[in-house]
């Protein structure tokens, strides 16, 4: 660990709850989205041991952290892995190496991160905070997935979604943008991960036409998120479809 790491670390030691989501905060801010990571990782570990789950602001903290760490660094790994002309091919691999180990360490961080601790504490509720963390799961094995042939992390992903989708489908309206982005989600591990065209699909298909069906119900909180991701599974499966159709041909 960098010097400098090891004091952003002792920033946040000693500091009460409401000090460290304020560190959490001006990290955001000042878009020192590592920093953030370090600061939301403390604040997760607090409140777990006083058995205490992230309120929604909090929450959100957590995914915006890791997020943006992690897209980053996938960004950059797509760069390198779509090659480059006239350079030497040793070297890129490397390099990209180093990013894939990078990107393993804060994924597995993560990982642990909710299931030691902010899994457990919601394990049972059955409500939106319950799916939520177990897609997060979901998707950072599916982040690995991408680059890394390891069979356990594909299984990984498919078993978090599918926690995640039994609970949504018990307790989750058919509009909520949770269970929708879940639908999403998984739809593209089935495709790009698993390479099942057909359960991508069906899942896609069968949440779209799900929510169409209470598109009434939506509330207008929910309404903006909600059909954005509606949209987003219905040309996911126009590309899939017009894809297998080519296939079939």
């Amino acid at each position: 660990m960098s010097s400098t790491m090891q004091e952003i670390e002792a920033l946040a030691d000693g500091l009460d709850i409401a000090k460290v989501v304020e560190l959490v905060r001006i990290a955001e801010t000042a878009e020192r989205y590592e920093d953030m990571c370090v600061f939301v990782k403390k604040l997760v570990k607090l409140k777990a041991a006083k058995g205490e789950d992230l309120d929604v602001d909090e929450r959100n903290l957590l995914s915006v952290a890791y997020k943006n760490v992690v897209g980053q660094a996938r960004s950059s790994w797509r760069t390198l892995n779509a090659g480059f002309d006239d350079c030497d091919e040793t070297l890129i691999n490397k390099y990209k190496e180093i990013i894939e180990n990078q990107l393993e360490k804060i994924c597995l961080e993560i990982i642990a991160l909710l299931t030691e601790n902010l899994c457990k504490t919601v394990e049972g509720n059955g409500d939106e905070t319950e799916v939520f963390y177990l897609k997060m799961c979901g998707d950072y094995y599916r982040y690995m997935s991408e680059f890394k042939e390891d069979q356990k992390y594909k299984d990984s992903a498919e078993e978090n979604y599918k926690k995640a989708m039994d609970v949504a489908e018990k307790n989750l309206n058919e509009t909520h943008p949770t269970r929708l982005g879940l639908a999403l989600n998984f739809s593209v591990c089935y495709y790009e991960i698993l390479k099942e065209p057909e359960k991508a699909c069906d899942l896609a298909k069968k949440s779209f036409d799900a929510a169409i069906e209470k598109l009434d119900t939506l509330n207008d909180a929910s309404y903006k998120d909600s059909t954005l991701i509606m949209q987003l599974l219905r040309d996911n499966l126009t590309l899939w479809t017009s894809a297998n159709d080519e296939e079939d041909q």
